[in-house]
């Protein structure tokens, strides 16, 4: 999905059809099928909502729905045994009469519905790596490059509380035009202080360049593959929020980026050797010591020029370099997760439930999350956003993602009830105000609340104000006497205090009575 963002990046940027191809490792043809999609969405119906910008601001799974919106192309299971025999025919075309058609013709005595000769060429001419090039001198561009490396050697600091000496890596980076050069140390090279680490480097040139060519390492390069690209994931999406593409320098070719090779090389006498007698103790104070170092190199005339890099880098380059976005870049992660029953998924990332439109119930959905935020799509859409929340086993629940009944359990309150009756009857308003004036706990209420709003939409309205009158005069403050009154047509008639008092008989003992009672039981 990132892959597209680099190309409409490559492409606004000028770069041509072939160079778009190689630096993504993709054909021409997969370029041209994507820029004329480009086309139609920036020329066609939508046009008044499409632009590059508008584009660029999508989210991956959104942009990646616009330029495939149907199933991904059949993979043709003859590549996959070319593929897993390449290396033996690599090797035996280096043997002395082996030729690519008798290579070829051992192949379909293998594999009789395998590739036609010319097709058995192509993908070997595809997969073939030049040999014995030689090196040439690279004509760099102001501010188009940004190497970057990590030194082979650890800088280290003291642990102030154990005593601990605990090793760092040393980021290096630098503009190869100007040779400007930029250094900081970080716990690890782990993706996340790899990205630290790179933006802290933009964020010391005061700009962005249009590539990006790291060495092969994990946080950068995952495994590569033909027709997806081979940046790790994080770092793509690094290079679309700063506006900028990615280059990997080939595995096993220093030469690519041989610049920042030659400054990790000068870093050593300059930085290393010159802190080796120093003792730091945290890395703040580590990165504040290597800081000085590094400036002090940058204004260090070069040999047989004129100026030094820091000199070369404002003059000609500073100027030329992208602007900066406005927020920081945050990480994501991404995971594909099923939508439970109860119309939530379960980011074992957080150990949290965050709910999706109940509509997705049992549908597989993307989930992107940053640091603070939670990202759901579905089938290209975005369906849902939350607020990163680390409570373990809770639920953050949007509550127009619920059904409409889970959605009345939620809502229901005092003045939820008060609300409804007052759009039915001022009379049934006031008796519901006064059935929440009992002494009683609050669900039972709601439910002689339900049954009373349901009495209401099967009974005459004045039938029913009738009988909340008499149960008011009689203070009587339920749903089964009202569902009574209106059932028996008694709405009518007006209830009569039948307590009486007893008459007069012998058979009354009276108070004289019971104080002799009283006190013959003291006695």
């Amino acid at each position: 999905m990132s892959q597209i963002k680099q190309l409409i990046i490559l492409n606004r940027q000028g770069k041509g059809i072939k160079t778009i191809a190689r630096i993504l490792d993709i054909s021409k043809n997969t370029v041209k099928t994507y820029l004329f999609k480009l086309d139609k969405l920036l020329t066609g119906k939508r046009a008044e909502k499409m632009t590059i910008e508008a584009l660029l601001n999508l989210d991956g799974p959104e942009l990646h729905a616009l330029f495939h919106p149907g199933n991904p192309s059949y993979k043709d299971s003859r590549y996959e045994y070319f593929k897993a025999n390449l290396g033996y025919y690599q090797k035996e075309l280096e043997k002395t009469g082996v030729t690519r058609m008798l290579l070829w013709e051992e192949y379909r005595q293998s594999n009789t519905d395998g590739y036609s000769y010319s097709q058995f060429c192509f993908h070997l001419d595809q997969q073939q790596t030049a040999k014995g090039k030689p090196a040439m001198v690279l004509d760099h561009k102001p501010a188009e490059k940004l190497f970057i490396d990590f030194a082979g050697k650890t800088i280290p600091y003291i642990d102030r509380e154990t005593g601990e000496v605990i090793s760092c890596q040393l980021f290096v980076a630098c503009l190869p035009y100007s040779d400007y050069a930029f250094a900081i140390a970080v716990p690890s090279q782990s993706i996340s202080d790899f990205l630290y680490a790179l933006s802290r480097c933009l964020e010391d040139l005061g700009g962005v360049p249009q590539l990006l060519v790291p060495d092969n390492l994990k946080a950068a390069v995952i495994k590569a593959d033909q027709y997806e690209p081979d940046i790790n994931q994080a770092l793509e999406d690094f290079a679309n929020h700063y506006g900028t593409a990615v280059l990997p320098a080939r595995v096993r070719k220093p030469r690519d980026k041989a610049l920042v090779e030659n400054q990790v090389k000068i870093l050593y006498s300059r930085v290393y050797a010159k802190l080796r007698n120093m003792q730091f103790f945290d890395m703040t104070s580590l990165n504040q010591a290597i800081r000085l170092k590094v400036r002090s190199h940058n204004q260090t005339r070069m040999q047989k020029r004129p100026y030094c890099r820091e000199e070369k880098f404002i003059a000609d380059e500073k100027a030329l370099l992208a602007e900066l976005p406005v927020e920081r870049f945050e990480l994501r992660s991404y995971s594909v997760l099923k939508v439970a029953k109860n119309n939530h998924i379960y980011l074992s990332a957080d150990k949290h439930y965050y709910s999706v439109p109940h509509t997705l119930m049992g549908c597989t959905v993307k989930v992107a999350y940053t640091r603070s935020m939670v990202y759901i799509y579905h089938e290209g859409s975005k369906v849902a956003v939350h607020s990163r929340n680390f409570k373990l086993g809770a639920y953050s629940t949007v509550k127009e993602h619920l059904c409409s009944h889970h959605r009345h359990y939620r809502d229901r309150s005092p003045d939820y009830y008060r609300n409804l009756s007052a759009k039915i009857s001022k009379v049934l308003y006031e008796y519901v105000c006064l059935l929440f004036e009992q002494k009683r706990y609050p669900e039972q209420v709601y439910r002689s609340c339900d049954g009373l709003l349901a009495l209401a939409r099967k009974s005459d309205t004045e039938a029913l104000e009738k009988a909340c009158k008499t149960a008011m005069e009689n203070g009587v403050f339920s749903y089964r006497f009202i569902k009574n009154i209106i059932e028996n047509h008694m709405e009518d008639e007006s209830l009569q205090n039948n307590i009486t008092n007893l008459p007069r008989h012998q058979n009354v003992r009276g108070k004289s009575y019971y104080s002799n009672q009283q006190s013959i039981n003291f006695k």
